[in-house]
């Protein structure tokens, strides 16, 4: 077998043990000149509120409800659901080559500050803490829906994510079914913790920090590190150290220490290229009403696109959609780069506070 430290210079795939798939990896393509697309940067030069802003207190949202006037994170069923509750079981068969189901399911959107000119970084502690709370009880209220089987809690920030509005939010979608990533990580796991009697995640997460070559941040609770098997070039994953299944196993000192990671990685976002960084970013965790889980271990997957610069952007295309994904710098480097930033925000406080608008 070949010194883990060909890996900095050769070709290589590397598998990602939580789905069973493979990204390649080409280190010595760095050194090649960029002459692609560059992204344009949205005007950062949000208000405190916007009158129009379907999500900022007391305002109307899409279908005629009225906001209140909220002070900490507010929850409501998304307006336009890509999932409905009162779904009919069934389906759609042709000779097993034309195949669709039914799916039925509830959308939430939550909003994470009244202010409509902040984002996860730029709240302060208690204040995340505050929506890790409403994650803790949104997934306690789904879940005891017999029928749900899933429960995703994401978000995507920035309009090359396809965020359609600039307000701080995330989402929280439930559904009937087990979606295909569930369905990949819960074999795995499962197959894993089988045979060793331990989870995955954990023997995992004790390699990494034995290693030390991928660990962005740790506390007591959670540990941030850019994953072996990483595809987006600045991807991280949060990691809690105890073995639980999922988000309302955490406690009330625990949920502080989530609120703070989540803080600390995300200012770091932020301060790589000195721009409000886009990512999608979600839980994934077990699914609910469909037995024991034992296997399952909860983490959260940030996915941000930017590669070079704030304005040069990773596409999966090519090789990537045909064969399988591909990245050039090592996720060794990434953890070096984003480790040693700062946790500082680096907007100005007055900026953090909406005293400003710019």
């Amino acid at each position: 077998m070949e010194s883990s430290n060909n890996l900095k210079e050769n070709p290589h795939s590397r598998l990602n043990i939580l789905t069973g798939e493979w990204v390649l990896v080409s280190p010595h393509r760095t050194k090649r000149p960029w002459q692609g697309k560059v992204e344009d940067l949205p005007q950062d030069n949000r208000p405190v509120y916007d009158e129009k802003c379907y999500l900022c207190p007391s305002n109307s949202r899409a279908d005629g409800d009225t906001n209140p006037n909220y002070k900490e994170s507010f929850v409501f069923k998304n307006d336009f659901s890509a999932l409905l509750e009162d779904t009919s079981d069934g389906g759609y068969n042709e000779n097993d080559l034309l195949v669709a189901k039914n799916q039925r399911g509830i959308c939430k959107v939550i909003s994470f500050s009244p202010k409509h000119n902040l984002t996860l970084p730029e709240l302060s502690v208690p204040e995340i803490t505050k929506v890790v709370d409403l994650w803790q009880a949104e997934f306690a209220n789904l879940a005891s829906n017999s029928w749900i089987k899933y429960i995703q809690i994401f978000e995507n920030k920035g309009e090359i994510m396809g965020c359609s509005n600039p307000h701080p939010h995330g989402q929280i979608w439930a559904q009937s079914d087990l979606p295909v990533e569930i369905i990949k990580e819960t074999e795995r796991q499962r197959k894993y913790y089988a045979i060793n009697k331990s989870s995955l995640l954990k023997d995992y997460l004790a390699v990494e920090l034995e290693k030390q070559e991928r660990i962005v941040f740790e506390n007591d609770a959670f540990v941030v590190l850019v994953p072996f098997w990483a595809v987006w070039p600045y991807e991280t994953m949060i990691v809690s150290k105890k073995h639980v299944q999922n988000i309302n196993a955490f406690d009330a000192k625990e949920k502080e220490l989530l609120a703070e990671t989540i803080k600390i990685i995300t200012s770091k976002y932020d301060n790589l290229f000195q721009t409000s960084f886009p990512y999608s970013a979600g839980m994934h965790q077990a699914p609910v009403n469909d037995g024991n889980h034992t296997e399952w271990h909860w983490h959260m997957h940030f996915y941000p696109p930017l590669l070079r610069s704030a304005t040069v952007k990773k596409f999966m295309v090519g090789y990537e959609m045909l064969a399988n994904p591909q990245r050039d710098i090592t996720p060794e480097y990434a953890a070096i780069r984003l480790k040693e930033l700062s946790t500082e925000h680096y907007k100005s406080k007055a900026q953090q506070h909406g005293t400003v608008t710019a």
